[in-house]
């Protein structure tokens, strides 16, 4: 991250003294600064960022300066969604890891608590995430990460697909937790990005009807060019009944929610991935009777290699999401883009 601890030599390439950044200053108001690179930790690489996908969360801080109980209180750097190239190490990596291209997984778990011993680092209570207060984020020219949380990409995997391993990671822990398997029939609600990456991840897993809803006509046509293979108009069809094996929310909507636990066969599960209230009414009953299994997604765990592989193997498209491309000077812009009709992802460059 860009506050460390311990400092060590850096081995790499010539590396600048300084970084171009696009920073956070208060809510609504972006400025472009000259900072420090950040220096080395020994476990940790250099990443020279090439492209950054533009998150809701990086929006949702943009516009309302917080989420929860996470405050933009001093100047941040926004941008969690990352692939880059490794420009420098620090003295306990291997030298050979310069050059490489990376995708990073955006995140520090302190791996000594009990979530950590348990495998479950990302409910790790002293985690750092990158563009979440205090930590700053990927709209700069250069990031550290802990080596082993950069990972090799090939060149078949484009820049843009990799930063959006990070969105592919959260639906294939949905998809993880859900239980996704060979023959399994589910719905995803809201055929925004991480649906469509949902459905994507559930067609790879082996679902074979996979149901997606939305009240906007032209996400779902494109959905169901993308993974999906049946698509619901959240307005008019009902998905009360269709008794499916999983239910994952992707549009934090309350009624989303209501009726697509009420699509769930009993014994089937509902993930909840999408932000939405922090209290919803839910059919208990319901929910009692079916022994249906409603679980929260928090990040992930462990996904990078699998997400590397299904798009190297041409299971899983992620260029196709990239409606917008920007500019680090344009960052604003990008976290814009998203009111406009037919955009999906923006993605900043900050080499450009």
């Amino acid at each position: 991250m860009t506050t460390p601890t311990a400092q060590s030599p850096a081995l790499g390439t010539d590396v600048p003294a300084t970084m171009r950044a696009s920073v956070l200053k208060r809510q609504g108001e972006m400025a472009m600064e000259t900072l420090d690179v950040p220096t080395l930790e020994a476990d940790q690489v250099l990443v020279q960022v090439a492209a950054v996908g533009v998150c809701g969360s990086d929006v949702h801080y943009y516009e309302h300066g917080r989420i929860g109980d996470y405050v933009v209180d001093h100047p941040l750097i926004l941008g969690h969604e990352l692939s880059g190239r490794i420009a420098a190490v620090g003295s306990a990596v291997d030298p050979a890891r310069i050059g490489q291209r990376v995708a990073v997984e955006p995140q520090r778990p302190c791996r000594k608590c009990v979530q950590c011993k348990a495998g479950r680092y990302n409910l790790c209570p002293d985690i750092e995430f990158y563009a979440t207060p205090p930590i700053d984020g990927a709209f700069a020219e250069y990031v550290t990460i802990q080596s082993d949380f950069a990972y090799d990409i090939p060149d078949s995997v484009s820049d843009e697909a990799a930063a959006l391993i990070e969105p592919l990671s959260v639906g294939l822990w949905a998809c993880e937790r859900a239980g996704i398997r060979p023959g399994s029939r589910v719905l995803i609600a809201g055929a925004g990005p991480i649906g469509i990456i949902a459905a994507q991840a559930a067609r790879a897993f082996g679902a074979t009807e996979i149901y997606i809803s939305d009240i906007a006509e032209d996400r779902l046509a494109f959905a169901l060019d993308h993974g999906a293979t049946h698509a619901l108009n959240a307005r008019t069809d009902s998905v009360e009944g269709l008794d499916v094996d999983a239910f994952i929310d992707a549009s934090g909507a309350p009624q989303a929610v209501r009726s697509g636990i009420k699509a769930v066969a009993p014994a089937g599960r509902v993930i909840l991935v999408g932000l939405g209230a922090d209290d919803v009414e839910l059919p208990v009953s319901f929910i009692q009777n079916r022994e249906i299994w409603v679980s929260g997604v928090f990040r992930y765990t462990n996904t990078w290699p699998l997400a590397i592989q299904l798009i190297a193997d041409g299971k899983v498209n992620l260029d196709i999401l990239v409606t917008g491309k920007f500019a680090l000077a344009d960052s604003e812009k990008a976290l814009n883009a998203g009111k406009q009709p037919g955009q999906l992802k923006a993605v900043v460059y900050p080499g450009r």
